[in-house]
């Protein structure tokens, strides 16, 4: 008998390689390369069918844009992620930590369009029991739900072929396997065969397909990397598992705009939108504490107020930055340049920032408020109560402006903001009711400002 020929597949792009390097010959990346079976891929399985249109010569202007109808899956935060809601033919990618409610949400998202919509829930990781008890759990009218318990891709395939859903739910894509190939489900061949099926036939039959993703431990998606390029949709599923809420993000979408933020709360009867956000990220204090700054940041076209913290305290032996929920180089530039062009002497101290309430914040619009909440904390002076705060922190110590200006100042002016100070270039044409604006150019004058209130 033969013996099986195996070759290295990269665990990123699906690259293969006749023998193990250390580097990626294909994408360059470093310690990825797996060894596999090698097998020829099927007929019919090149992505490039995947296109509308494949093979037929047109010119733009001849092609029609039509918006396509988005149809609500009845969850408000859920929808505003997707741009709208689904778009026939849409095809999503959703993964997160195990037990964080990818499945909780998406069923509770076909329970409501179930009766709009013909929906199908295929599992490939639990029992059609297990299923039954969480709708059962979660209250769900979602008793008519067609539910498919399989994981083989020519089992699945005719039962969409034959019950021709509008919206479909594969849970997960690491458990779907097809006969034609020799590798076990999860392996890269079969994420990739799989997921390209799913997506060709989701595309030529107009249906609505959800792909739930699993993560590996450094928090991206598990499989090859093709597999987030296939889709329309990337959403990841944030959240601490011993916290109860949860944020859903878009890193991608062909259908609407990314780094859209959705923030949910998990009850005992599922995940439930929260309608005013910025209440989870600022802590209620009795008075004004040293080291407490409110930030106005934009998550895609929504503003939040989040809380930054800062805790300054003498170092014993080399000093530490820690920062959580915001970029830890940024936070050493800041250092640096609070130290040259405002005075302000952190060398022989540890500093640690926080976003409050598990919000990750990679805007440079954050740099003002962190600034002000280290001299907050290092000095032991508390801020102005009310007090609002945006801008970026240049290396020669301007304030630039921040995108959307007005919309920050009218978020937090809604939530009972009374002071804000912000770039001079962001300083609004007209007054805002209730609301002062301090506008500075450069960062010493920011700390002027502050200490003539």
């Amino acid at each position: 008998m033969a013996k099986a020929k195996t070759v290295y597949i990269c665990s990123e792009c699906g690259g293969q390689s006749p023998k193990w390097q250390g580097q990626c010959p294909a994408c360059g990346q470093w310690n990825t390369l797996v060894e596999g079976m090698a097998e020829a891929a099927p007929a019919g399985s090149r992505f490039a069918a995947l296109a509308a249109g494949a093979g037929k010569l047109q010119k733009l202007s001849e092609i029609d844009p039509r918006e396509s109808p988005r149809q609500s899956t009845g969850i408000d935060e859920l929808d505003r992620v997707l741009g709208g809601g689904l778009v026939p033919g849409m095809v999503v990618l959703i993964g997160g930590d195990p037990g964080i409610g990818k499945s909780t949400l998406l069923l509770q998202a076909l329970a409501s369009l179930g009766p709009k919509q013909k929906v199908l829930y295929v599992s490939g990781e639990e029992s059609a029991e297990q299923i039954a008890l969480r709708a059962h759990r979660l209250q769900l009218e979602a008793g008519d739900m067609p539910l498919l318990p399989e994981i083989s891709l020519e089992k699945i395939l005719p039962t969409l072929r034959e019950t021709k859903p509008d919206v479909v739910v594969i849970d997960s894509i690491q458990t779907m396997y097809s006969e034609v190939l020799q590798s076990a489900p999860g392996s890269v061949a079969q994420v990739r065969e799989c997921a390209a099926q799913l997506t060709r036939h989701a595309k030529a039959c107009g249906m609505a397909m959800v792909l739930v993703g699993h993560v590996t431990k450094d928090g991206a998606l598990a499989g090859p990397r093709v597999l987030e390029h296939i889709v329309d949709t990337v959403l990841y599923f944030e959240g601490d598992t011993h916290s109860s809420f949860r944020l859903v993000r878009a890193i991608k979408n062909r259908f609407g705009a990314v780094n859209e933020l959705g923030v949910f709360a998990m009850t005992d009867k599922g995940l439930r939108g929260v309608s005013n956000p910025s209440a989870l990220f600022l802590s209620q204090h009795a008075q004004p504490v040293p080291g407490s700054c409110v930030l106005v940041t934009q998550e895609g076209t929504r503003p939040l107020l989040v809380e930054i913290q800062a805790l300054v305290d003498s170092a014993f032996g080399n000093p530490r930055r820690l920062s959580v929920g915001l970029e830890q180089n940024r936070l050493a530039m800041l250092l640096a340049v609070l130290h040259r062009h405002a005075g302000i002497q952190c060398a022989d101290q540890d500093v640690f920032i926080n976003a409050v309430g598990g919000v990750k914040i990679a805007e440079p619009a954050a740099d003002l408020a962190v600034s002000l909440a280290i001299v907050s904390s290092l000095t032991g002076r508390a801020l102005p109560p009310r007090l609002i705060v945006f801008g970026e922190v240049g290396l020669a110590g301007e304030i630039r402006p921040a995108p959307r200006g007005q919309e920050r100042l009218k978020e937090a002016a809604k939530l009972g903001f009374e002071l804000a100070l912000i770039p001079a270039a962001n300083a609004p044409k007209q007054a805002i009711a209730g609301m002062r604006v301090i506008a500075v150019e450069r960062i010493e004058e920011a700390f002027s400002a502050l200490r003539e209130l």
